[in-house]
């Protein structure tokens, strides 16, 4: 495993056993990303602790944001590590970790907050797996497909990964209810699993450059990425007399501070030996606008999720009989249109691009993309349920026809040498891009419910028999707290009203706890903020589908076959021309 073989001395079979390899990875790792989402109820009823609770709220977010927030700063390094000491070597410690974390998650024995802080930490080590996995599964693909089937190749591992994302909200949904543990442990053995056949079975195929690890890059940029996406979680935490954090001095502090340690970590690389962000890649065309493509992509298929979630659970499959327990597990079967879309695209506009070239994919996928987004805008909040998966099926297919050939265009720029490092950039963009849409889409979400709700919530509490003097006190109350408990499926009106229900007949506080009351409530003022945020989605997709239209379809990544590199080293962007 440690040596270096050319691939064309493992025979024709090798390259598929390394994409079913790598695909499982994807997989494992991205549905891991997204299955606490749906089960954070469960999960936290299991320990023993009201995630809703001003005091919890940190415990909330990082459950969401701590396994985003580690494979975000760590993935490029970790590309970097590959391209150094061996990308299947890197691989195959991820996918040990990934499997160790799991088991580690799924005995949690404790209650209270030493529970919750066993879950963050391990979470955030779970991430670290992830990172490795993330960072060199493109570049061991790169190296061991020939240049004509690369886009097939990478399409069914972005299929793997994206799907991995909206299939973890159904795995979350099917198993928490039953058992939190398992939503844990059902990593477990496929990392065991994983762990054992990659060892067994990948080899490193790709050219290998000693290097020195750039110690200061890796300090700065990790501080300074961390300290970003930080502020960017608690920005959308209220702070004092407002609904939301964005003028707090310590989220301020951590998002100009980060800003200005990321802008010295770019005059470190610029002057490092052996950087870890390699810079001059970017002087490459194609591998420049194509990750603007990808992040602005990420961060409209990332607040899609976000919003889908809230609009289902909190407003639709309320209104349409299920109840506020019951909608986690469907929001992941009601959203399957849009995994289904881009199941059939993704690989389909792989193989094609291979033969055609990547860009009108590309930016075919984004327009078709921002159509979707504009259609979904003109929805009622109470839409037919056929038109709605019907766009979604749409939104999916844009969404497909885009990722396959972006990640193979931007694989395909870069020289031999540069593909771990160059993958684990991209991989950096798509990660924090998650983390970027949580902040903005929640930031925009917040800000439309804002405006309108403490006037209709009040109103509508004061008619059914809350005191005036508690109506205006709940409906003061940061939306943030609305949107939290729409998101995570608990009733929140119950939530809201907490001690004064018990003073309210029975009746009136039964309509105000039922399923018809709050989302009838909420359409109004979630239309506003719904409106606002996809529009923010046109514009992101708009741009990428630009982006892609002026990337460079000729293809650099010359050597595919170790044997025919020579002695003699170049820089990346010499070698990429």
């Amino acid at each position: 495993m440690g040596s270096l073989v050319p691939a064309l001395d493992l025979g024709s079979r090798y390259k598929w056993v390394a994409l079913s390899n790598t695909t499982l990875g994807m997989l494992m790792a991205t549905v891991n990303s997204s299955i606490v989402l749906i089960a954070l109820p469960d999960i936290f009823r299991g320990i023993d602790i009201n995630p809703l609770e001003p005091a919890n709220t940190g415990y909330l977010l990082w459950m969401i944001m701590g396994f985003l927030v580690v494979t975000g700063v760590l993935v490029v390094g970790f590309g970097r590590l590959g391209d150094m000491y061996g990308r299947v070597r890197m691989y195959n410690l991820g996918f040990a970790i990934f499997a160790v974390s799991s088991v580690l998650l799924a005995v949690t024995w404790q209650r209270g907050d030493v529970a919750a802080l066993w879950l963050i930490g391990w979470r955030i080590v779970q991430g670290i797996g992830g990172a490795f996995l993330m960072a060199n599964s493109n570049a061991i693909l790169t190296d061991a497909f020939p240049l004509h089937q690369r886009g097939l190749a990478l399409g069914i591992n972005s299929v793997a990964a994206i799907t991995g994302s909206f299939l973890g909200l159904v795995v979350g949904g099917v198993l928490a209810p039953v058992n939190w543990h398992l939503v844990f442990l059902v990593s477990a053995p496929i990392g065991v699993f994983g762990t054992v056949w990659a060892y067994l079975k990948l080899r490193d195929t790709g050219e290998r450059t000693p290097a020195r690890m750039d110690w200061w890059g890796n300090l700065t940029f990790a501080a300074g990425l961390i300290a970003v996406l930080v502020g960017i979680t608690y920005g959308i935490q209220p702070y004092g007399g407002h609904v939301m954090g964005w003028t707090s001095p310590m989220v301020l502090t951590l998002l100009i501070g980060g800003v200005a340690v990321l802008g010295l970590f770019a005059v470190i690389e610029v002057r490092a030996p052996d950087p870890l962000f390699t810079l001059s890649l970017f002087r490459i065309r194609s591998f420049t606008l194509g990750n603007v493509a990808n992040l602005l992509a990420s961060l409209g298929r990332g607040g899609l999720m976000f919003i889908l979630i809230i609009w289902l659970q909190g407003i639709w499959l309320p209104r349409h009989g299920y109840s506020f327990e019951q909608t986690p597990l469907w929001v992941g079967i009601y959203m399957l249109p849009l995994t289904l879309g881009f199941l059939v695209a993704a690989p389909l506009s792989g193989l094609l691009s291979d033969r055609g070239g990547a860009r009108w994919y590309t930016t075919g996928g984004m327009v078709v993309a921002a159509v979707t987004f504009l259609l979904l805008q003109a929805l009622p909040v109470d839409f037919d349920y056929w038109t709605f998966a019907t766009i979604l099926l749409v939104n999916g297919i844009g969404m497909g026809l885009f990722a396959s050939p972006n990640r193979a265009q931007i694989m395909n720029s870069l020289p031999a040498r540069a593909r771990g490092a160059g993958a684990g950039m991209t991989a950096t963009f798509q990660n924090t891009a998650m983390v970027l849409s949580i902040g903005i889409f929640f930031s925009l979400m917040i800000a439309g419910l804002s405006q309108h709700l403490p006037v209709v919530l009040a109103d509508g509490l004061v008619q059914h028999g809350v005191p005036v003097a508690d109506a205006h006190a709940i409906a003061q109350l940061p939306p943030v707290g609305v949107l939290f408990a729409a998101f995570l499926g608990y009733n929140p009106i119950q939530q809201l009203l907490g001690g004064t229900l018990g003073g309210l007949p029975a009746d009136q506080a039964a309509y105000l706890t039922g399923r018809s009351f709050f989302p009838e409530l909420i359409s109004g003022p979630f239309s506003d903020g719904l409106a606002t945020a996809f529009l923010f989605a046109v514009v992101a997709c708009a741009i990428a589908a630009v982006a892609s239209l002026f990337a460079d379809d000729r293809r650099h990544g010359r050597i595919d076959d170790p044997r025919a590199a020579t002695g003699r080293r170049r820089g990346p962007v010499a070698a990429a021309r």
